[in-house]
Order: structure tokens, then sequence, then C-alpha cells
């Protein structure tokens, strides 16, 4: 050969994907000599191998052997031999024992064996007879057995590789091998037979008629049974014994099982034990009752014995995928038929939810951890998470639904989907990602027909997986592929593994996964619903029809109505669903978040059967439920992300009526996340205060700033005008319901002042106007102003230092004390907040205002109380409520606040505790305060959204006080405990508040 065709030669080598040049070309030459064939001729369909240095390397070493046999093949099959033979070294070693096996190797066209086949072939090859013994039951037995056996699985092999797609055929292949093992182990029986029959007495062995007459039933467990197998893979089997009636009344039943037991020893022998050619696979027994330490074999009244009284969970979760796969299959059916009921009423077990989820996390604890990363069955993201979110599913739904009991997981999948118990987008999925993990997996196996699921490590064995799998370009693109696959599958593993739905429908009795009408009224009034004729109704229009939306209804009902009456209000949080139901329509989301979420199910029933301001407000903003699954969209948004998103709404809003419905949305939409996390328990009462007066606070600005482009024209611009928060909005402790408590102040800055106070004037018209929402109330109260309602609406910074400086009365000074400014102007802010400490915090208090502060308190509590109302249930005028320990603060801060300057805060609960550290309260007076004002603001929250009405009086109805309490985190029917503590809190603060205020 010239240095030209020697470098084409090495070029074309390059091309077909050998690594190793010049060995290869060595090896080439040797066999152009041996074969008698030329470069091209061997070397057509190279290309196609996995890995050709190694097919290359097999074929050099098995015609140093065979030559005839191996030009044979290469001019017959050459692309089939290539691929191969590039794929699995296993086969290599194969056909370098057996090289006249390669004249069996079928091409590309050729179709895959069928079980008849399979069968056939097999049991041709141990030349059994009718009766089902083998001719011979010596080792040449097992070795025409394993041979045969190969040669039927390089046929399944060959027809797999050569597929233009292996993800497509991988069903079909994974069947098929399933098949074969079924027709080894058929084989392996029959040899067993002949083995165990024919024994002279005392040899140990039996005679043939016994041997005949004994039943032995060999169920496929697991991938086996499912008829999902890989090439190489434990088969798991569970054998049946039993016997003619004949037999058994004349050697009894223990006989009987010896004998099929002998049986079941030696059929394992065959397939797994040591020979000239090696074992097939391991026949693992070991799903058996009792497990290793269990009898190998039993008949099937022990075996249902042993499932109805001692059985786990985990075995009836094995027993899924159990079918006849061999010997007797009468009895195999019979066991089959036996386990069905017990397998799919085996969710209803107490904690069998927790169970199955524990078994998996126990798998993925057991392995090893350098070996995690590379997992491709156990680990995470791996198969086994996909197989364990399937049976799952299946069990806990296939108590109802014998739709989806299916043994295979890629029919399985589709019949969840079909059925509406997984997404579509998640069956294609998982289904797409279970399939190329499993083409994986069969090529790992392959390359040594050996069990392994681990993926290789080092960048040759990926450039190889790559090739030979079709699924990636190259070694690092397999990787990929794989890492890509793991985060997939984990995330939807997780989602509906572990969703809280599965646990709930596993709780359900029999009898409560069909709301039958004619039962359901009854059992509705027993759960607490009220008006069950009502429920009935929401039910049926929900779940009523043939849409997939109205079968994943029916699915989350039984559940949902379970939760619902679990729930303050079942009646109201049932009616609340179906409308937020009939509002998102066929939105695709809403009901498979819901099924499929780790609780937003559970949290939306919670939330509409505990709170009408919820159920009220989600029936204008029913895209909120999304919110329900997810921590973070449950908490509040900040101040600065709520005033992009308002300067943002002006931005696109040409007039001030269009801004504001986007500004109102907003509002309505934050208090709806609030209540949210009041109800979940997600808030503290300090960020649900602080939240509730970021909204406020961001609606006024907003507002505002809309108002004022509107009335203050550019030649104007120079007006300052700015908001003061008072009360409870000015010290951030806003609860659902509160008032916006303000002054408006404006100042001229060089504009006739008659046109400033018109446009002030204008701009608070503007904003109380603007600013109303009669969804959700928001009310601008600026009675604190200076001489009450009978006072200017707005005045100037000027009349406001005038008025303070000659003719402020106590209690005006008394509530500047929790002014602050929040919107407009900060340089008039300023001013304005200067202006108030000059008035709030004096020098020295006069005695006669500190008499009137606590005069006035007197009569507000004799006066304003509402006729009729107990004044111990008052939340906020009554005794040791609110205002007893706002006012005593307040008086605390008036008089101390110019030289404790810790005092000087707008906060209730900042200026009790910078009291109690100067020594004004007594620590345990200032605990039993500070206790009372923190409930108080509590119960006054949780009865306005529990009723959607704002009230200040603690109900007397139970059913309402055990509402408040359930929204309070109390126990069911709590009504008591929470009327109890409340009158026992308010006692004490109020003989402290009496002691330190008047005293």
């Amino acid at each position: 050969m010239s240095s030209n065709e020697r470098t084409s030669g090495l070029t074309q080598l390059a091309r077909d994907g050998f690594g190793e040049l010049g060995d290869a070309d060595a090896l080439l030459t040797e066999l152009v000599d041996a074969l008698a064939m030329d470069r091209q001729e061997i070397l057509r369909g190279a290309a196609e191998a996995g890995d050709p240095d190694a097919a290359l390397s097999a074929l050099a070493r098995i015609a140093r052997r065979d030559a005839p046999a191996v030009g044979g093949a290469l001019r017959r099959v050459s692309s089939s031999v290539w691929r191969l033979l590039g794929a699995s070294s296993g086969f290599a070693d194969f056909y370098l024992r057996h090289p006249d096996e390669l004249a069996h190797l079928t091409g590309a066209g050729a179709p895959l064996p069928t079980a008849d086949e399979l069968r056939a072939e097999l049991t041709n090859a141990v030349r059994a007879d009718a009766d089902g013994f083998a001719a011979t039951g010596d080792e040449s037995a097992w070795v025409a057995l394993r041979v045969r056996y190969r040669r039927m699985l390089a046929r399944i092999a060959t027809y797999d590789l050569g597929a233009e797609d292996g993800v497509d055929v991988l069903a079909s292949v994974a069947a098929s091998l399933a098949d074969a093992a079924g027709a080894a182990l058929e084989a392996a029986l029959c040899v067993a037979r002949t083995r165990v029959a024919g024994g002279a007495p005392g040899s140990g062995l039996f005679p043939r008629e016994q041997v005949s007459a004994t039943r032995l039933a060999i169920i496929g467990m697991g991938k086996t049974g499912a008829r999902e197998l890989n090439y190489v893979s434990d088969v798991d089997v569970i054998f049946v014994g039993g016997g003619s009636d004949e037999l058994v009344e004349q050697v009894g039943e223990s006989r009987v099982i010896d004998i099929a037991t002998r049986l079941a020893v030696q059929t394992m022998r065959g397939i797994s034990g040591m020979e000239i050619e090696p074992p097939l696979w391991e026949v693992d027994a070991n799903l058996r009752p009792e497990g290793k330490q269990g009898a190998l074999v039993r008949t099937l009244d022990s075996h249902l014995s042993y499932y109805d009284r001692w059985a786990k969970s985990w075995e009836f979760q094995a027993l899924l995928k159990a079918r006849p796969l061999a010997g007797d299959r009468m009895l195999g059916d019979a066991y089959v038929a036996a386990v069905q009921p017990k397998i799919w009423t085996s969710a209803a077990r107490e904690n069998f939810v927790d169970s199955v989820q524990r078994m998996r996390e126990r798998v993925t604890e057991h392995i090893p951890p350098a070996d995690v990363a590379y997992q491709l069955k156990l680990g995470p993201g791996g198969i086994r998470d996909i197989e364990f979110t399937v049976q799952l599913l299946q069990l806990v739904h296939g108590l109802t639904d014998d739709s989806i009991r299916q043994r295979g997981t890629l029919d399985a999948l589709e019949a969840l989907a079909g059925a509406g118990y997984i997404g579509r987008e998640d069956a294609a999925t998982f289904s797409r990602d279970y399939r190329m993990l499993r083409v994986l997996e069969h090529r790992m196996q392959l390359k040594d027909l050996r069990r392994t699921h681990l993926m290789p490590q080092h960048p040759e064995g990926l450039r190889v997986l790559a090739r030979s799998s079709g699924l990636a370009e190259t070694g690092p693109a397999v990787w990929a592929l794989w890492e890509g696959i793991k985060r997939e599958v984990r995330e939807i593993h997780v989602r509906l593994f572990y969703r809280p739905l599965l646990s709930a429908v596993a709780a359900l009795s029999s009898d409560e996964h069909q709301l039958s009408p004619d039962q359901a009224h009854d059992r509705l009034a027993a759960i607490g619903f009220h008006d069950p004729a009502g429920a009935l109704r929401h039910i049926g229009a929900l779940t009523g029809g043939l849409s997939r939306k109205a079968t994943i209804q029916r699915h989350l009902m039984p559940v949902m109505i379970r939760w619902f009456a679990d729930g303050v209000d079942p009646d109201y949080g049932l009616l609340a669903f179906r409308r937020i139901s009939e509002r998102l329509g066929d939105t695709p989301w809403f009901l498979r978040m819901l099924r499929d979420s780790s609780g937003a199910a559970e949290r939306l029933t919670r939330v509409l059967s505990g709170s009408r301001y919820i159920g009220e407000l989600m029936e204008w903003i029913p895209e909120s439920v999304a919110w329900l699954d997810s921590d973070e969209q449950l908490r509040p948004r900040g101040g600065h992300a709520l005033q992009e998103e308002a300067r943002a709404i002006q931005t696109r809003h040409e007039t001030v009526g269009d801004a504001m419905r986007a500004v109102r949305a907003l509002r309505r939409r934050e208090l709806l996340r609030l209540a949210f996390g009041a109800v979940l328990g997600t808030l503290t009462i300090d960020e649900l205060a602080q939240g509730l007066t970021t909204v406020s606070e961001v609606t006024i600005q907003a507002t505002l700033r809309a108002v004022r482009r509107e009335i203050v024209a550019p030649q104007d611009a120079s007006l300052d005008f700015s908001v003061i928060a008072m009360g409870r909005f000015g010290g951030a402790e806003l609860g659902f319901g509160s008032d916006a408590d303000v002054l408006y102040v404006y100042e001229a800055n060089g504009i006739d002042p008659q046109r400033a106070h018109d446009l002030a004037i204008k701009l608070v018209s503007g904003l109380r106007s603007y600013s109303e929402d009669h969804r959700v109330p928001f009310d601008l109260d600026a009675d604190l102003r200076p001489e009450g309602r009978n006072g200017p609406l707005v005045r100037s910074l000027d009349s406001y230092t005038e008025y303070y400086r000659r003719w402020s009365l106590s209690w005006e000074a008394q509530a500047l004390l929790r002014a602050r400014g929040v919107a407009g102007s900060v340089k008039l802010i300023n001013r304005f907040m200067a202006l108030a400490d000059e008035v709030r915090y004096p020098a020295r208090p006069a005695v006669q205002d500190l008499r009137e502060i606590k005069r006035i308190k007197a009569r507000v509590e004799n006066e304003r109380l509402p006729q009729g109302v107990d004044r111990a249930r008052h939340l906020k005028l009554g005794p040791g409520g609110l205002s007893d320990v706002e006012w005593l603060v307040q008086v605390l801060q008036h008089e101390h606040a110019h030289d404790v300057l810790p005092l000087r805060t707008t906060s209730t609960l900042e200026a009790l505790e910078a009291a109690r550290v100067a020594g004004l309260v007594p620590d345990a007076a200032a605990q039993r305060l500070h206790d009372a004002w923190r409930l108080a603001s509590r119960l006054r929250s949780a009865n306005t959204l529990l009723s959607g009405q704002t009230s200040d009086v603690l109900p007397t109805d139970r059913g309402k006080l055990d509402g408040i309490g359930r929204l309070l985190e109390y126990p069911a029917r709590s009504a008591t405990l929470v009327e109890e503590e409340w009158l026992r809190t308010a006692r004490r603060a109020r003989r402290d508040f009496e002691k330190l205020f008047y005293g």
C-alpha cells in the first residue's frame, strides 16, 4: 500500500469514528488476508458502530478462530455485525465462544421475534416434549438453552440498534426482552422436570408421574411482569405451587410443595447457575412472602393468607406488575386474579402513601455517595422517580378507576393522563424522559452484557454511549442530556409524588370515593354542611359532563369536600369555589395546579371556608389561586416594588380615571395577598400591619400623583401638598377594615393664597373621590384634624402653625403623637413634622392638659360605645381594649417624650416598650398591656376576614367565635376558649390601665 493510499485509508477510518487509527489499520490488514475481502467490503457499516475500534478488535479475535464464520456474516449482514459488536463486548465474547452463531445473526429488516416464536425456539433448544419434559437433564441442556437465548437476544438487539430512533422502539424492545425471559424460564422448567423426575427410591428424586401432576406457576414481577425488561436485569419472580387433587390425596400437600420447590430450584439454576456457558441473569425470588426468609414455593391459599394478614404496603406495590410468566398458566391466572382486589384496596391502609414515599427515599439514601451523580436508575431524577410516581398515582386512584390498572409504566402514564390524574404535559415529559433513560440504560448494559445502571465516568465511555444511543452527537452532549432529564424528572416527581391530595384520597373510605346522590345528602349534613341540598347542586355543577375539566373536578371533589368540611363555613367555601371555577372557565392551569400542587388545593379550601373577605375578593381576582402554590407569592410585596408598579400604571394610562381603576385593582390584589397570609398563618400580626400600611401608602401616593397631574396646571407647580397619616395608619398598625386617618396640608409658595387654597380643596376632593372602592372600602378619614369635623378639611402650613400655637386642645396634641407624612412634598412633610414635634412633645405639658385627656377618655367610654353592645366585648373602646392601651401610651408620650427620646415613635408597642425600659410602666403591666393590644388587633382583623364586614365587637355567635379562633390558629370548636382568653386578657389589662392612667 502506498503512503497516499495509507493516508486516505486512515482518513476514512477517522471519518467512520475510529479512534486508534494505527491499530485499526493493522487489524484491517489482518482481516483482509484472513477473510479474502477488501477493506471497503469489510468496513461496510462500520460508521454505524457505537465503538468501531472495539467492533474491529472483536472481528479480528473471532476471525482468528473461525474466519469463514466472520466473512460470511460480513458479506450477509455487515451493518448488523458492526452495530452489535460496536455496542457490545459481551456479544463479542459470545461469538468468540460460538462463532457458528454468527450465521444466525439477522439483518436490519428482520422483525422482533414474537412471544410464541421465542417460546418455541427455547423449548426446542432443550428438545421439550408435549408433557413439558426436556430430552435430557444434564448440563448440555443448560448450555443449549443459554446459547439459543443469546441467539434470540442478538436478534432483539440487532432490531433495536438498527432502528431509526431507539426511543420510538423502546417499548416493543423491552416487551420482547420480557417475553424472552419468560420463554427462557419455560425452557428451564422443562429441563428441571427432567432433572427432578425418574429417580429410584432413596435418590431424592421423584417419580415422573408425580412431577407431571405437580403444578408450578412462575409469576413475573417488576419489569418482567410489566413487559418492560432490560437487556441484563434481575428477573423478579414468585413461585406458586400445587398439584392435581389425586396427587394431593395420594402423597399429601407437603410432598407436592417439595416437588414444586425442587422444580423451582432447578429452574433458577438453569438460568443463573455457573456452567460452561455463562449465566443469563439472576432469577430473584425475594419478592415472595417473607422475602429470603420465606418458603420459595407456596400454595395459592398460603399466598393469599399471607397477603391478608401480614403483607406490608410495598408488597402490594410490587404485585402491581404481577403476570403469569411460565409454568402452569391456569394456576398463574388464578394467582393474579386473586391478588388484584388486594392490590387495588392497599392504598386504604393506614399511612400507605407515607410508606411508599419513605421507601423511595430509602432507596436514594442507600446509593453510595460517589455514585449518586451517575445513577441512572435509582438516583434523583432517574428511572425510579418516574416509576414510583406512576405506581403511587395508580394505587391511590385505582381503587375506583379500573382504567388506570395497567402493568406497564408507559401504558399507565397514558391511562393516568387520559383520566385526568396527571397533566398531559407532565405525562408527555415523563414518557419521553423515561424512554430516553431506558435507551441509555440498554446501551450501557449491552456493552458488557452486564447489569449496570451507572452512567460512564470517562469521556471515551460517554462518546461511545452517545454514538450507540443516537441521542447525542458527543460525550459532553449526552451528559448534558442526562443532566437535563434529571432536573426535569425530579421536578415533576417531587411535585406529584409528595402532593397532599394523594394522602387525602388514600385516606377516604371506600364509599367516599363516589358522591352518590342517594347517600350524599346525609353524608354532607353529617360532616358539617348546613345546606346539603345546596352543596349537592354545586357539586353537580362542578362535576357534571364529559369534559376533562369535569373529570378532574370529579377526582378533586371527594377530597376537597372533606377539606371544606374541616373549615369554618363549608357551605360558603364550596359556593365560592364554584364561582371561582366558573370565572376561570377552561383555564388549563387552574385544575392542573390543584391536582398537582404541593398544597394549593388544601390551602384554597382553607381560605375559602375560613374567610368571606377572601372569597369575595377572589371572585374578582380568580387568578390569585395561583399564589397558593408559592410561598414566595404569599409574601407581602415591598413598598418599592409596589411604587414602581403604581408609577408604571400611570405611564400606561392617559386619564386619571383609567389610572385609578388600575391602582384600585393593585390595592385589591395586595389586600388579598395579605389576607391569604393572615388566614394561612404565614404572616405575623406585625408583618400584616406593615403590609396593610404599605398598601395604603402606595394607594394614596399613586392617587395623589394622578389627581395632581389633572388638577394642578404647570404655572401652579410650585404648590406643595402633603398627606399626613394619623391614628393607626400613622403608627403603621392597620388591620383589615381599619380606616386611614389623615390630615391634609399645603403651602402656596408664591401662588395666590386663595388659588392655592382652592387647588388644595380640589386635590383633597379628588383624593377622596378616586380612592373610593365599593369592593374594598378605603375611607380617608380626616376627623382628627384641628377642630375635628367642624374644622376646615385642608389647611396651609401657616394655618396649622397658627392654630396649634394659639387654640389647639389637648386631644389635638394627643392625635399628633401618631402623625407621620406619607405622600406629597417631602419638604412640606418635614416642616409639618417639626411643627408637630413642638406640639406633641412639649417640654412641660400643662397639668390641665393631662387632666383633659383623661376626662375625654372617660367620656369616650361612656358616650361612644354603641347602644346595646356589651362593653366587655368591644375590642376598641371596651375595658382593656385598644383604646385603653393607646391612650395610656399617648399620655406617657405627651408627658415624657421631650426627655425620653425612645418615646418619640408613632408605634404603640414601641412606645410601650420604651416606657417600660424608662421605668414608666412596670414590666409585668407592660406585658399584660402588650398582650391585650395584640390580641385585640388580631381578633379585630380575624372578625373582618371571617365575615367580610368590619366590626369592633367580639361576636356572641358560637360559630363565628369558632371561626375567629380557627383563623387565630386555635383548635376547632374553640369558641369558649377565644371568648375566655379575650375577657381574661382584657380584664387584666384594664386593671393596669386604671392604675397607671387614672392613678
